[in-house]
């Protein structure tokens, strides 16, 4: 069975793949202790202290959990999508950097305003999303996918954010996952990385 998988399967995305199959674990522990193992170790919120250690440690895990099976597939389709191709573009340990930093400035910002709940994976997804219309572009330019990617999925989330909408749906995180993406593109195409 082993010679089976190996053969025919490769793990062409380490970091992705992690991603999603750890989200994926997570889930399942989760449903198995009816909800109490995401909203202890894997979910912000504003009852969180900062005198506990286990916050600290959701300022990065909050991205890992999610509410439900449909929260976790929305994301992680469009990651598996999108994910390889950034992880072979920037490589492994850049991406999972990114990744980190995204996950912390999202919690950290939810935590330090107190914004309320905040998991799950879309600030990543966000990132992910801007971060891939750097990946082609040359001379300067600025890639007319950037443009459209700006249009139709930042724009949005901005409306949203500022009429409040009540929609358990975190677009302060979708709106900070996407300036990281920015951020991280400016300084790839200025020839930064972190490694």
């Amino acid at each position: 069975m082993k010679e089976f998988i190996i053969k025919w399967f490769d793990y062409n995305s380490v970091v992705i793949l992690s991603y999603f199959f750890l989200s994926l674990f997570i889930m399942i522990i989760d449903k198995i202790f009816k909800g109490k193992i995401v909203e202890k170790f894997f979910s912000i919120a504003k009852k969180d202290s900062w005198l506990n250690p286990i916050t600290y440690f959701k300022l990065f895990s909050h991205s890992l959990g999610h509410a439900d099976w449909n929260h976790l597939y929305n994301n992680f389709v469009k990651i598996l999508l999108i994910g390889p191709m950034i992880e072979e573009k920037y490589g492994s340990i850049n991406l999972l950097i990114m990744m980190l930093v995204t996950s912390f400035v999202i919690g950290l910002i939810y935590k330090i305003f107190n914004l309320g709940r905040v998991r799950g994976a879309s600030g990543v997804l966000y990132m992910l999303i801007i971060l891939s219309s750097f990946v082609n572009m040359d001379g300067g330019k600025i890639p007319i996918t950037l443009a459209l990617i700006i249009i139709f999925f930042v724009t949005d989330d901005i409306i949203k954010f500022i009429k409040r909408e009540e929609d358990n749906i975190s677009h302060l995180g979708h709106l900070t996952g996407a300036i990281c993406g920015l951020v991280f593109g400016i300084l790839s195409i200025n020839g930064i990385n972190f490694i």
